[in-house]
């Protein structure tokens, strides 16, 4: 494993995880890693939470890619992103005693809107109508119109993503060894007049998506990035593709996605 120095935490709770954040730096003291107040310092991010800190912690720290980011669970719960938990601190320690742990590699996604500077997500971005009416919107792979759409918005994941969100609409889980991008509709409406593929499918790095939003519908969809909502008003236009940004996350080694992917819905 790479000799890791410091360390910073992000903590979004406050004086929830004050005590935690305390505990944890001991605990990296004890394993020559020191604690730092910046992320921009750190060769490890470490999110103190579920999966919303981690999303959270890697968003606020701008997707580092010269770093690895460590979820660390407050709670007992099972997490996607959040390999370790605070009530077991013990077997955190000794993971990096051991050298338990691998560096996993996840694809981003890369989101640009209108002419504005772009954006990345880690599990998913959605465009919804944000009126009581379809959304219409002409859909180009690449730059090939593929299909115009009538419904209530699209989904667009990772293949961390795909158990979230994306799974709930039917989407299909994908393996994060598959580098891709996952398009799900969103209701959609298929009649004489509208007519769309009707399920979700996959685009690597070479096929960029692109929207054009109908300016006749809604010009002001409501957009996301993992949790987080994007403020753009007049939106025309909105480019998606697989970036060839990459988070680093620090895993145990015998808990895959896959071992996720049972534990939490089987």
């Amino acid at each position: 494993m790479i000799n890791y120095k410091t360390i910073y935490f992000f903590a979004p709770h406050g004086d929830e995880t004050k005590k935690i954040k305390q505990d944890l730096s001991k605990l990296f003291d004890r394993l020559d890693i020191r604690t730092v107040e910046s992320d921009k310092e750190a060769d490890i991010i470490a999110s103190i939470g579920g999966d919303g800190a981690f999303l959270q912690a890697v968003r606020r720290s701008n997707f580092r890619d010269d770093c690895v980011y460590l979820g660390i669970a407050a709670d007992s719960n099972r997490h996607f992103y959040v390999d370790f938990h605070y009530q077991d601190i013990q077997a955190l320690e000794e993971a990096f005693q051991k050298d338990d742990m691998d560096v996993r590699r996840y694809p981003t996604i890369e989101v640009k809107v209108n002419d504005n500077s772009p954006s990345y997500c880690l599990n998913e971005f959605t465009l919804r109508s944000s009126i009581v009416k379809t959304l219409k919107m002409d859909i180009y792979i690449s730059d090939f119109f593929f299909e115009h759409f009538n419904g209530d918005g699209i989904l667009v994941s990772t293949p961390t993503g795909s158990t979230g969100y994306n799974k709930s609409v039917g989407g299909a889980v994908v393996d994060p060894l598959i580098e891709s991008m996952q398009v799900t509709e969103l209701g959609s409406v298929n009649n004489n007049t509208y007519r769309t593929l009707g399920t979700s499918f996959l685009l690597n790095r070479q096929r960029p998506l692109t929207l054009l939003i109908d300016k006749n519908t809604d010009y002001y969809p409501v957009m996301s990035l993992d949790n987080e909502a994007i403020s753009v008003q007049n939106t025309e236009k909105v480019e998606l593709r697989l970036s060839k940004k990459h988070i680093q996350t620090l895993k145990l080694k015998d808990n895959t996605f896959w071992h996720k992917t049972q534990r939490n819905f089987l």
